[in-house]
């Protein structure tokens, strides 16, 4: 393998890396790294499938290339977007995968998630796809 492509992961690895500890230290989380992945893998899932397929390729293509994966990760474009209207069913996404871990509040990891993409993405993209949100959904940017 060249080195221009070990340089292209290195630099991917360590962008997660950035992420992740935003993430950690948001959630007061910054010995637990792989519930952090989690979280940030079910939130952005859930945020993906909430969008138009357009919509999520765009904000897909801003992510460093190893959340990329993880984002796409799954990803199936029939009966998309998802409909929820309501927070609560925008949650039990990440309610479900925590449900054994009564710690977790699901509020607090969505808004830490779009709090550290919010800060990775260009401003132009988050106004994107928050206002393709309803109301509801859209609060959890603040």
């Amino acid at each position: 393998m060249s080195n221009a492509v070990l340089e292209v992961f290195d630099a991917s690895l360590q962008k997660t890396q950035v992420w992740l500890n935003d993430l950690m230290s948001e959630l007061g989380w910054e010995e637990k790294p792989q519930k952090a992945c989690l979280a940030l893998r079910t939130a952005l899932h859930a945020l993906r499938d909430r969008l138009t397929n357009e919509e999520a390729v765009h904000l897909g293509a801003q992510l460093p290339i190893l959340i990329r994966g993880i984002y796409y990760e799954g990803w199936k474009l029939t009966g998309k977007p998802v409909k929820e209207r309501h927070k609560s069913e925008f949650l039990d996404h990440i309610a479900a995968v925590f449900r054994d871990d009564d710690k977790v509040d699901p509020e607090k990891v969505m808004r830490a998630v779009l709090k550290v993409l919010a800060r990775h993405i260009s401003e132009g993209e988050t106004e994107n796809v928050k206002h393709l949100l309803p109301k509801t959904l859209q609060e959890l940017w603040s």
